[in-house]
């Protein structure tokens, strides 16, 4: 069947789609597929109707979190097609995938994804690309504020009784520096500019026209860490990323500012980040992601009052996870009948969240 029997529908705010299938292909009925996304057809449920009317068995994750090596290792031999989460696809599990033809991710980001290993035995990888941004960055803008006006210990300290006079910070006129100018960090900028806020941005792939269409100052990494009062990551994961935001790094942000990261954990230092914080240089810090996920609950940096954090949540809302979907559905189906995908993932390239 060619992709042009494929119709796909989509809001411009990346929310729904329908994958149409005149008429079902008897070869995809000799295929087992894996779903572990948590979120996958929670809120459009013909999504895992239409996947369960195309191919012959469907594994569901039921854990209610991301699965592990061992657990992919005992349930990938069986398996075609693959739409996946943030599982630990590494190597040791893709040696017991000896039928798989195609991991479509449920997102953008592939560093849970042993690349390498999925070429060597000629497994193709997708992924989600813009699905989510929109998710992001509402979430980014709304960690901002949080951190801005301390919505959460107000809630707690009026829920216990208190009634607190502090003093919050307005985003207006204050600097904002988005490092990354990709989809997520478009969509933060196109959202802060209702603010008033200055907004800098440093990404060396970006040119000055897209920048000036956002409202954008492009300038150097420096200059934007030295300069802006709220600071947000919208970074992929990369060798030359891991860790970027170091002790050295934190040292040279503006004293008094705000840490935002909605993109992966690893790129920040989290011990250099307890101790920036505990000194008082940084004001606040708001992470939607963190090293080791789930954290322990004892963890230094979940047991500061000026850190936010909230459980990788960015691209959970339903537009997102319905965009992700049926986006993800499709290139699975497509390669399991041996058609390009629309989405394939370059195995140099790791995207951001």
């Amino acid at each position: 069947m060619s992709m042009a029997t494929y119709e796909m529908e989509t809001r411009i705010a990346g929310g729904s789609a329908r994958l149409v299938q005149p008429h079902p292909d008897p070869g995809l009925k000799a295929c087992v597929v894996l779903v572990t996304p948590t979120t996958y057809g929670r809120h459009d449920p013909r999504l895992r109707t239409e996947l369960e009317s195309a191919v012959g068995r469907v594994i569901y994750n039921t854990t209610g979190r991301p699965l592990t090596s061992q657990e992919l290792q005992a349930l990938l031999p069986e398996c075609h097609g693959y739409i996946a989460g943030l599982d630990q696809i590494d190597r040791a599990a893709l040696d017991k995938a000896q039928h798989l033809k195609v991991i479509a991710r449920y997102g953008v980001g592939v560093d849970n994804v042993d690349l390498a290993a999925a070429r060597e035995r000629g497994i193709v990888v997708t992924n989600t690309p813009h699905a989510n941004a929109v998710s992001v960055a509402e979430l980014t803008v709304g960690l901002m504020l949080a951190l801005a006006r301390s919505i959460p210990e107000l809630n707690a300290r009026t829920r216990a009784g208190e009634w607190p006079r502090t003093m919050g910070v307005t985003l207006q006129g204050k600097t904002v520096g988005l490092i990354g100018l990709g989809a997520v960090g478009r969509e933060v900028a196109a959202r802060l500019r209702c603010f008033d806020c200055i907004l800098l941005a440093h990404d060396p792939f970006v040119g000055e026209a897209v920048a000036a269409a956002l409202g954008v100052q492009l300038l150097s990494l420096d200059e934007i860490v030295s300069r802006a009062d709220f600071l947000s990551l919208h970074l992929p994961l990369l060798p030359e990323t891991t860790g970027m935001v170091n002790r050295q790094f934190l040292s040279r942000m503006k004293p008094g500012a705000y840490l935002i990261n909605t993109a992966r954990g690893e790129l920040v230092d989290e011990g250099a980040l307890v101790e920036a914080l505990e000194n008082g240089h940084l004001r606040g810090a708001a992470l939607d992601c963190l090293q080791t996920e789930p954290p322990d609950v004892h963890s230094p940096l979940l047991a500061l009052p000026q850190v936010i954090a909230t459980p990788h949540c960015g691209a959970h809302t339903d537009g997102a996870a319905d965009a992700m979907g049926w986006m993800a559905l499709r290139d699975c189906l497509a390669v399991l009948r041996g058609e390009p995908p629309v989405y394939p993932v370059e195995f140099e390239v790791k995207g951001e969240a």
